[in-house]
């Protein structure tokens, strides 16, 4: 490689998934250090920070597309320009969205993941029609996220199994790296600034794949491939990392639905089993959970059964309550409820909720302030 494709800046993605309580006013919302009573906080731990990354050991090296490999070959801002010139700038063509599953901001700039339209849009301004919107990208299958430490973006292409690595080139986002074969429908991506390392979850395999790249260069790399094999097997939407360990969500399984009504807190390097909470089979199909103040918040898409009919937002201040039934249903009281809440993301003091099955209330935005929900509004 005779050049790099983009220098690596400070920036990064800050696509924390939060959520909790609720008020639909005006208000600020602050996020607090997470403490409380629940065994999981009580066994905290510190991520250590990341060695920087050198390029000499790891699993797999990125694919080039072939125009990640002019840009690679570009030996000056001519032959940059050259490489990009076939890419055009296009406009979003749809005034509605189908399924958003995730909304981010990196810089200045905002991003919507699109799932059924298989595509991912952005804008400068978060409230312009969704028509006068960009496609980011158009080459993944129904996508469900993207991270970015600043310097690369990164997507889970779902139903392809793959990872899209775009970089953000002279004002446009260039397709430049692939990596394929990546477990069985990878459904969750996130760059974590201390361990400096995007890490993408294979729904249904229990594997966490983890990529780098070195600080001098965008070339991106397969540096492990993490197992939970209890996992293997079960639909499992996301993971949070939280006090420095990474949970997983209940999932839901053809084959054991007991099995898989539970949430795991692991170690983040090993997977290794740290506290297993079970969870009633009427939440047990979560999407997300998350942690701010005192209480954690979880959204659901389904029951064991899969059945929707159950979709909603619970709050509880501990993991260990959810066995006995305790915890808080927020869905109705605090949102309009009937629809299937998807992913929360944070950007500021500000919270975003993605959701499907409701017309003309698919993203939402709100605060929190004294673990209360505030200033809920219908975005899209």
């Amino acid at each position: 490689m005779n050049k790099t494709f983009l220098h690596k800046t400070l920036s990064l993605i800050t696509a924390l998934s939060l959520l909790t309580g609720c008020n639909i006013q005006d208000a600020d919302g602050i996020l607090a250090d997470d403490t409380s009573n629940d065994p999981a906080s009580a066994a905290s731990t510190t991520l250590t920070p990341a060695t920087p990354f050198t390029g000499d050991t790891y699993i797999m090296e990125s694919s080039l597309t072939s125009v990640g490999q002019e840009l690679a070959d570009a030996e000056d801002d001519g032959d940059i320009e050259d490489a990009i010139a076939g890419i055009e700038i296009v406009q979003n063509y749809d005034t509605t969205l189908s399924v958003p599953t995730y909304i981010t901001r990196q810089d200045d700039t905002w991003f919507i993941v699109d799932c059924y339209h298989n595509r991912v849009i952005y804008s400068d301004e978060l409230n312009a029609p969704l028509d006068e919107w960009y496609i980011m990208s158009g080459d993944a299958t129904q996508p469900h996220t993207i991270a970015s430490d600043g310097s690369v973006y990164m997507i889970d292409d779902t139903e392809n199994n793959r990872v899209l690595i775009y970089e953000k080139v002279n004002d446009k986002f260039i397709h430049t790296q692939t990596f394929y074969d990546i477990g069985n429908r990878p459904h969750y991506t996130v760059y974590n600034e201390v361990t400096d390392t995007f890490y993408v979850w294979s729904s249904t395999t229990g594997e966490l794949y983890c990529f780098r790249h070195t600080a001098d260069s965008t070339r991106m790399y397969l540096t492990d491939i993490r197992r939970i094999d209890e996992l293997n097997g079960i639909y499992v939407r996301s993971f949070s990392i939280i006090d420095g360990y990474i949970y997983f969500v209940s999932g839901v399984s053809d084959t054991d639905s007991a099995g898989a009504s539970n949430i795991l807190m692991c170690d983040l390097d090993t997977l290794d089993v740290k506290e297993k909470y079970t969870v009633p089979a009427e939440v047990a199909g979560m999407v997300q959970i998350s942690k701010i103040q005192d209480y954690y918040y979880i959204s659901v898409s389904t029951d064991t059964t899969g059945s929707q009919d159950y979709a909603t937002i619970i709050k509880t201040a501990s993991l260990s309550d959810l066995s006995q039934g305790k915890y808080e249903d927020i869905y109705s009281e605090c949102f309009i409820g009937g629809g299937t809440p998807y992913y929360i993301s944070n950007v500021e003091d500000t919270f975003f909720l993605t959701e499907h099955r409701l017309k003309d209330h698919s993203i939402w935005s709100f605060k929190v302030t004294d673990n209360q929900i505030t200033d809920v509004t219908s975005i899209f």
